[in-house]
């Protein structure tokens, strides 16, 4: 029987249940330590706060959860155990990288002058430490490779991310899990992961909800790969009606058993202030980890959607994708 890497140590497959395969309990954007004013972080309000956002989606059914937060978004391994033990709630981290604007690639840069090459080996190499060894002091090891490339092209440093990280997934099996900018490069992203030698079934092209172009997500699916339809709540770029329209001729073309669906909500965040500006805040009105369970299935079955292809969806997809299976 597969195993899955949590925060908690491995669990079998067949235990991770309804899963959201794409969420962030806790990010921190690179810079927020340089804020005079932002203080250090208080660890028991944030564990508190992720909590409570997790306890809806924990009475509506929810069993597992990804946490796809890249180390250079302030990755906090320690906050993630701490709240899978206190919410019961599989949580499963993540190695890997963002995309260059707005990750912190400086470190990389500086130290490699630059070279390609050099910056590939140094990612693998860390991708390779984690995956291996564990994370830090907890030596908590996760369970899948994140990757991200900006808006409508994937630039040197992206590249060379993403082939360290097909490298360190074909020796080791992690999947990947990757961040589109809009639902852009999606093609690209699965074809360059592809001919560096990691398998389709271990690749999760994400946020392909940021385009409604059918067309543009059988290229993807097309290539052999899963797709993430996982900004469910967040109304700003694209409607959730729009997405479901997206789905929906999805599942009627029989793509359900490629197919994952998630909110890619943040709960907390370090340093100050808030992720969404308040005029965006109606646009975020339904952006929860509970949306899907609690609204979308809801409406997916009044619609006619099988049963079979929201377990599909929830359950048998992310288990064979995070198993390997």
């Amino acid at each position: 029987m597969a195993e899955v890497n949590t925060v908690l140590g491995p669990i079998h497959s067949e235990d991770l249940g309804v899963t959201l395969i794409h969420e962030h309990l806790v990010i921190g954007f690179p810079g927020w330590r340089c804020d005079p004013l932002a203080g250090p972080p208080d660890r028991k309000k944030i564990i508190n706060t992720c909590l409570k956002a997790l306890e809806p989606a924990k009475n509506s059914g929810l069993d597992s959860l990804v946490d796809v937060t890249p180390p250079d978004l302030s990755r906090d391994v320690d906050i993630l155990k701490e709240v899978s033990e206190k919410s019961g709630i599989n949580i499963i981290c993540a190695t890997g990288r963002y995309d260059e604007e707005k990750g912190a690639w400086t470190y990389l840069k500086f130290k490699t002058q630059g070279d390609s090459h050099a910056i590939r080996e140094e990612l693998y190499e860390g991708f390779m430490q984690e995956i291996t060894v564990g994370i830090g002091p907890s030596r908590i090891k996760p369970g899948v490779i994140k990757v991200a490339t900006g808006l409508g092209r994937i630039t040197p440093c992206e590249e060379v991310m993403l082939q360290a990280a097909a490298r360190a997934c074909t020796e080791t099996g992690t999947p990947i899990i990757s961040h589109t900018e809009n639902g852009t490069m999606g093609p690209e992203q699965a074809a360059l992961l592809i001919s560096e030698g990691a398998e389709p079934k271990k690749i999760l092209i994400g946020h392909m909800c940021g385009n409604r172009s059918i067309s543009y997500q059988k290229e993807v699916l097309g290539k052999g790969v899963n797709i993430a339809l996982d900004r469910f709540g967040i109304e700003i770029f694209v409607s959730d009606t729009e997405r479901l329209v997206t789905l929906k001729a999805l599942l009627e073309e029989n793509y359900a058993d490629r197919v994952m669906i998630s909110h890619d909500h943040v709960s907390a965040l370090f340093g100050r202030g808030n992720l969404w500006p308040a005029h965006l805040l109606p646009f975020t009105r339904h952006w929860s980890f509970s949306y899907i369970l609690e609204h979308l299935i809801p409406l997916l079955k009044e619609s006619g959607v099988d049963e079979s292809q929201i377990r599909l969806m929830m359950i048998e997809n992310p288990r064979r994708f995070l198993g390997g299976e």
